[in-house]
């Protein structure tokens, strides 16, 4: 018996910066397009995002490209230190217009830190961008008696899209987490969904989206809810849905995007471990 082999990773489309706009303080909206975005093929999930391949200063001058213009970003990698490997981010395709064949994706900007961040803040038209995807596969249940859309400014561009595509008689909530009130950006929903703001400030970040999930008033069931941000807020929100409001799992999309310490590698490296506790706690409670 021999071994399967290994699944290629897949190779980036290379795009370009068409332009930017400052949105607020901490976001940063940036549209991405050029004739390497043609090949793109957008999905239907309100969640679809792609992730961005942000290449070290050690890869200047070495990108080769495939016979279809895409990078081949396995011999970057091979031609690369360990410890220069490429970075990639996930970003929520904010929208995607067909048309003009143009991808507009929204950062968050904390001054330096990170990496797609102090990129998108500075970056201009023509800086080359590198696209994979789209994923996802989440998108509201338009037979759900109310919707409840929960998240910090990482989830802002989902629940942004997720609003927009309820159904125009939807009922519920939608509670975001930004840093102060300059950070509310306009959301279109439905006139029976609710939009509550809350800010971190400079607490800790979930605490404030946390104390105001739990006080919400209940909504009519079947639930279907949306919860992503930190992962410690979600874990503590995520058992509150299932445990105390009694939204069932296939009614539920729901992710740690990121966690709070921890750069975007060692949360990778370690989310499949904090999933798998989760589930296993929700086993041992009796929900399936």
């Amino acid at each position: 018996m021999t071994d399967a082999p290994a699944r290629p990773r897949p190779a980036p489309l290379v795009a370009e910066v068409l332009r930017t706009e400052r949105l607020s303080p901490s976001f940063v909206r940036v549209v991405v397009g050029g004739p390497g975005l043609d090949a793109f093929e957008p999905a239907p999930h309100a969640d679809s995002y792609v992730k961005l391949v942000f290449l070290p200063p050690a890869a200047d001058g070495h990108r080769p490209r495939r016979d279809d213009g895409r990078l081949d970003l396995d011999a970057v990698r091979a031609a690369l230190d360990p410890a220069d490997a490429p970075r990639l981010r996930s970003y929520t395709v904010r929208a995607f217009d067909p048309a003009t064949r143009e991808l507009t994706l929204d950062f968050v900007v904390h001054g330096d830190e990170g990496v797609a961040g102090p990129w998108a803040a500075t970056a201009q038209p023509g800086d080359e961008v590198l696209v994979i995807g789209p994923g996802g596969a989440w998108s509201p249940d338009p037979a759900a008696a109310s919707h409840l859309l929960v998240g910090d400014a990482s989830a802002l561009p989902a629940i942004a899209v997720a609003l927009e595509r309820l159904p125009a008689d939807a009922v519920g909530h939608a509670v975001v987490e930004v840093h102060d009130p300059q950070d509310e950006l306009p959301l279109a929903a439905p006139a029976g969904v609710r939009v509550q703001w809350v800010h971190s400030g400079l607490g800790v970040p979930g605490v404030a989206l946390v104390e105001a999930v739990l006080a919400l008033p209940a909504l009519p069931a079947p639930v279907s809810a949306f919860l992503h941000g930190e992962a410690g807020a979600v874990r503590e929100l995520r058992r509150h849905l299932r445990t105390d409001r009694g939204v069932g799992r296939e009614q539920l999309s729901v992710s740690g995007y990121w966690r709070l310490g921890t750069d975007d590698e060692g949360w990778r490296a370690g989310k499949r471990a904090w999933l798998a506790d989760i589930e296993q706690a929700e086993a041992s409670a009796g929900l399936s």
